[in-house]
């Protein structure tokens, strides 16, 4: 479709986390910078202050690879989802929409992000009472004892064709697998780097061939 650039030349792209779907950032791309950006597979503004083109992280370091550019139904506004390397903001915001205007208190979106935030803050600074911090205090030894007897019971439940107790079962080996993650300082994005590593769609698979 034909995108529509306002007076100056300019149209804003909201741009995504492409694993996490948070906003990061909200900018301006005219004609050039948008055709930098889908060339080199990597966001390309134009600051309307310095009236000049500037690449994503081309000081700080922080770039951000394009995986998807849409429009809207109008033309005249992109969402750029991306990978991020770094933070988007330059206060060192992982997003630069980080002061909070409202919150009526009761939505509370969960994401596994989100949950093993919270895990390593468990890790980082011991909460009265929490389990977590109770597995951290207790080490790996009783971490990996913990993964292990969740991976029993996921089994159990799958034998016993129990849909409900097998998604309960699974969500206390995800939860105990993060704490896991924690305490061996691996992140989630290091899990989708190695799941995306072996994600690769090959077209021609004869039938019978294996596909993950």
């Amino acid at each position: 479709m034909a995108l529509k650039f306002d007076r100056d030349g300019l149209i804003p792209p909201l741009v995504q986390d492409f694993h996490t779907g948070r906003i990061l950032t909200v900018a301006y791309m005219n004609r050039e910078s948008l055709g930098i950006s889908l060339a080199e597979k990597r966001t390309c503004f134009y600051s309307r202050s310095r009236q000049t083109l500037w690449r994503k992280g081309e000081t700080s370091g922080n770039t951000q690879r394009i995986v998807r550019v849409r429009a809207d139904c109008d033309g005249d506004a992109l969402v750029v989802e991306v990978v991020p390397d770094g933070p988007a903001c330059h206060t060192g915001e992982e997003s630069c929409f980080f002061n909070l205007l409202y919150d009526d208190g009761d939505a509370r979106p969960f994401s596994l992000d989100a949950l093993y935030r919270l895990i390593q803050g468990r890790k980082a600074e011991a909460k009265e009472g929490s389990y977590t911090t109770y597995l951290f205090q207790r080490g790996k030894e009783k971490i990996l004892k913990k993964v292990g007897e969740e991976c029993v019971e996921v089994i159990i439940g799958a034998m016993k064709d129990n849909k409900d107790e097998t998604v309960y079962e699974i969500a206390d080996l995800a939860y105990h697998a993060l704490v896991l993650m924690a305490e061996m300082g691996i992140t989630t994005d290091d899990i989708r780097r190695e799941l995306a590593s072996r994600h690769v769609v090959d077209h021609k698979v004869k039938q019978g061939d294996g596909e993950r």
